[in-house]
């Protein structure tokens, strides 16, 4: 299934909610393995940028096998991503996503040579929305275990990224 203009419009919408993803990718041993890293920038496109240590364990590992996957939670709202990552050397868009937070794992700036870009080129995903947020989602669990039926409402959608 392709995107549309309106699946486009939905994933820049639900990326707005988060600050964090678990970026998961696979080790040489096949092992999967999920860092914690802070979204620096997301694209119209769904494609997301994070700033990261040369010598991060994400970055052998991208090197070496560039599929990866995104996860992301809040109360109520969950979005996966799937694509494919890439390690991109640019001082000038590096310097362009800069902040003081940043600032407080790599001291030494963006000249560093300890810190580079993670590039990921989101190619599909899926969200899940509770209707009404965390108390909502709370009364729809109790009156499905005492209704024996499975909770209504909210939204679940799977697309595909342009790449």
């Amino acid at each position: 299934m392709s995107s549309t203009a309106s699946e486009l419009e939905k994933l820049n919408e639900l990326l707005k909610k988060f600050r964090f993803a678990m970026v998961t990718t696979r080790a040489e041993d096949g092992a999967l393995h999920a860092h914690p890293l802070t979204v620096q920038e997301t694209e119209s496109d769904g494609d997301l940028w994070f700033i990261v240590g040369t010598h991060a364990s994400a970055v052998e590992h991208v090197l070496r096998d560039a599929k990866v996957g995104l996860s992301f939670s809040s109360d109520s709202t969950w979005l996966s991503l799937a694509g494919e990552a890439e390690i991109v050397d640019d001082l000038a868009k590096l310097k362009d996503l800069w902040s003081t937070t940043v600032e407080a794992w790599f001291p030494d700036g963006p000249e560093s040579p300890g810190v580079t870009l993670l590039r990921v080129n989101a190619l599909s995903g899926e969200y899940w929305e509770s209707a009404g947020g965390r108390l909502a989602t709370a009364i729809a669990l109790v009156t499905s275990k005492v209704t024996g039926e499975r909770p209504q409402g909210g939204e679940n959608e799977k697309f595909d990224l342009p790449g």
